[in-house]
């Protein structure tokens, strides 16, 4: 790897870093080398106290554990347990925001309204809830109270599994993978891992498609959906991306974390005037709230609210200095936070039960009292304004222009109200195909490097990208979120653009938001008539590091899309698993992983998966 990242910004704060004796996730990395060999391959087995057991990869030692799993049985035991943990955090959130409307409804959530009846209803319509002379509140108490059972197993499969071709469907049936219960799938997973149970590595991959689906198609897509109508469903919405949204002479607020349910209230107390009043009494001309990672992204494509840098840049944002508040939730928060922001004046305030961390304040948050919680969190930025040591303050200046907010039904509005142009436009090769590149930084590789150049590789070759998360941020700070960067794309493409005014790279929201590409899969594939497996799409994630990564990719694939790593997943030391997710899966599930870190070689097996796809279905390769 060169240099640590393609950020100028990021690069800047490095430098300071280095200057101020700061150590940053980069330099925890260096330090790291060589990272353990076992466990870079998934054969190392810690589930029960007869080990820790590994197997040798090169068949020197020991080539089964104590209790005699083999390589292939011990990483696929290791990588359904990540696929577990993944499902469990976007499925919890989806839970929380449930909840949310649940309170709503009842009128017993500070400061939360029902912004989308439509969706409400439509939704209620959905799940057979009946809402002709009912309030929205009657409706919203329903729905969300339904909602709640799908955590369970009462239903025996999640109403939204209905929303996927009915091919994919009875496959999924065929296979017994379709998802009982969100939790059901969770605890199942963690049972079948225990010593002893599951020692099949086909049926724990399986089993782990089933839980990655009750992700995808259960927790995740909850979430969507019900911040939507609490928050509104996002539309076309323009703002500024990059560390350059801090501001030298106003508080700055970081919010940072996944949910939305913290990040809205906060948005909402910065405009108060009583608080504003108060930051200008202490010297500031404003208040100024920016959005880190995920909870970046739910900012921006509601609200246009700046959005501070990815994953890679939450500490790199303390290094400014000018940081007076950075306020968490949960889900890639590094616990590093507490200690850089010792070097500066910064307060780190968490906020969840469930994500506390040494060294910083911790300020409940719950929906009863949502927004004088989210007052009191101003104040105390508010307050720590003037401890400010302005001989360290350096805040770099880059910042570029984004258009986020394309929900679904942002997109189907941009196309008139139908899918059809976007089919023409498929059909007639205008464009070739979509790609869906999600996912997150990782030191491992040079930091967006990989996002920007497999996007740049497809949109001249005349795919449509559509983005969520870290990738998206990536997008936005380059310049590739706007629709004058559709004069980087090919002939085709570009014409669609232009004749639509939106970018070639379409921002889909937050990591849970991939749920709306799924969608979008769907309607595609019910309008022409075939299964998802069968589109010209493909999925990639070029700089992944989480658990989340590893339950979306396997209910990306589940659902029929060829995804391509861009890290490595520790599974290598189980070959016949290895085989299995890199060939078999595509005669059981109808698409595979591969894994390529060079960005450009990963836009080639994707246009050539795109160009075997369109062959098929009859049209122009």
């Amino acid at each position: 790897m060169g240099e640590k990242s393609v950020d100028q910004a990021s690069l800047k704060m490095l430098k300071k870093a280095a200057r101020e004796g700061i150590s940053t996730a980069w330099d925890r990395f260096e330090r790291q080398q060589p990272q353990c060999g076992f466990g870079l391959s998934g054969i190392c087995c810690r589930n029960c106290n007869m080990g820790p057991c590994r197997i040798d990869p090169f068949g020197e030692g020991p080539n089964e554990g104590i209790c005699g799993a083999t390589a292939d049985i011990i990483a696929a035991r290791n990588l359904l347990r990540m696929i577990a943990a993944g499902a469990a955090a976007h499925s919890d959130h989806g839970r929380d925001v449930v909840t949310t409307l649940y309170e709503t409804a009842l009128g017993e959530a500070q400061g939360y309204q029902i912004k989308d009846e439509e969706k409400l209803r439509a939704l209620a319509a959905e799940f057979n809830i009946p809402a002709e002379g009912r309030s929205k509140e009657e409706i919203a108490c329903d729905l969300a109270r339904e909602a709640m059972e799908e955590f369970g197993m009462i239903k025996g499969t999640l109403q939204f599994l209905n929303r996927a071709p009915e091919k994919r469907r009875e496959l999924w049936k065929k296979l017994d993978i379709s998802p009982r219960g969100i939790d059901r799938e969770v605890v199942e997973s963690m049972h079948r891992t225990h010593m002893g149970v599951d020692n099949d590595y086909v049926s724990l991959t399986l089993h782990g498609v089933r839980t990655a689906l009750s992700d995808g198609w259960g927790g995740s897509m909850f979430a969507t959906e019900f911040s939507d109508i609490l928050f509104g469903t996002p539309q076309p919405v323009r703002g500024k991306s990059n560390l350059g949204v801090l501001k030298a002479d106003q508080i700055n607020i970081v919010v940072h974390g996944h949910e939305p349910t913290l990040s809205e209230m906060i948005v909402l107390a910065a405009r108060d005037e009583e608080l504003l009043e108060m930051a200008r009494q202490k010297g500031a001309v404003g208040i100024n709230v920016c959005g880190m990672c995920c909870t970046g992204n739910e900012l921006l494509m509601r609200h246009g609210v700046p959005v501070a840098g990815n994953f890679l840049q939450q500490e790199l944002a303390l290094i400014t200095g000018a940081v007076d508040a950075m306020v968490v939730d949960v889900q890639c928060v590094m616990p590093a936070l507490a200690q850089v922001a010792k070097c500066y004046h910064t307060k780190i305030i968490t906020t969840s039960p469930k994500g506390r961390m040494s060294g910083a304040e911790h300020v409940p948050f719950g929906e009863h009292t949502a927004l004088d919680t989210a007052r009191k969190i101003v104040m105390m930025a508010i307050e720590n304004y003037p401890h400010r040591n302005q001989k360290l303050v350096e805040i770099p200046d880059e910042c570029m222009e984004y258009m986020a907010g394309f929900s679904v039904e942002a997109i189907l509005k941009a196309l008139g109200g139908s899918l059809n142009p976007l089919l023409d436009a498929i059909k007639s090769g205008q464009i070739r195909g979509i790609a869906a590149i999600v996912g997150c930084n990782n030191p491992k590789t040079t930091q967006d490097e990989g996002h920007l150049v497999l996007t740049r590789e497809l949109i001249r070759n005349n795919v449509l990208v559509v983005q969520t998360g870290c990738a998206g941020i990536a997008c936005a700070k380059a310049g590739l979120l706007l629709p004058e960067a559709a004069a980087e794309a090919g002939e085709g493409l570009r014409a669609v653009c232009q004749a639509l005014g939106v970018p070639p790279v379409l921002h889909m929201g937050s990591c849970v938001d991939i749920s709306r590409i799924l969608v979008v899969a769907s309607a595609v594939a019910n309008a022409l008539g075939v299964d998802i497996s069968d589109l010209p799409v493909a999925g990639a994630a070029p700089e992944w590091m989480s658990e989340k990564a590893v339950s979306i990719g396997a209910y990306v694939v589940g659902s029929g899309v060829f995804t391509v790593l861009g890290t490595v997943p520790p599974i290598l030391g189980g070959k016949g698993l290895v085989d299995l997710l890199t060939e078999g899966a595509d005669g059981v599930l109808g698409a595979v992983f591969a894994v390529e870190p060079d960005p450009r070689k990963a836009a080639s097996l994707i246009l050539d998966h795109i160009s075997a796809k369109r062959k098929a279905l009859g049209l122009e390769p």
